[in-house]
């Protein structure tokens, strides 16, 4: 189900190309705060996934909501382990 909403998530993005050491800049408008930058699209991408990731496992961890995107949903669960 993560991966799906991750997905759902990138099919999102909206990406534009900035003066920067990373040109490649992402972000997720319906996920406020999720972006991202890479020296290609591509590693743009990667990166932005990592941190819609890295996002929802936060928004778990504090008890926060989830929106959902397409017909995806996360329901927040009280206490979340990630293992090393």
């Amino acid at each position: 189900m993560i991966l799906e909403y991750i997905q759902a998530a990138l099919s999102r993005a909206k990406y534009e190309i900035i003066k920067d050491e990373d040109p490649f800049y992402g972000e997720v408008p319906e996920l406020k705060g999720v972006w991202a930058t890479g020296k290609t699209l591509e590693e743009c991408r990667r990166n932005l996934s990592e941190v819609v990731e890295g996002w929802i496992v936060v928004r778990l961890k504090k008890g926060l909501s989830i929106p959902p995107i397409d017909n995806y949903v996360i329901e927040g669960a009280r206490e979340i382990s990630v293992s090393d």
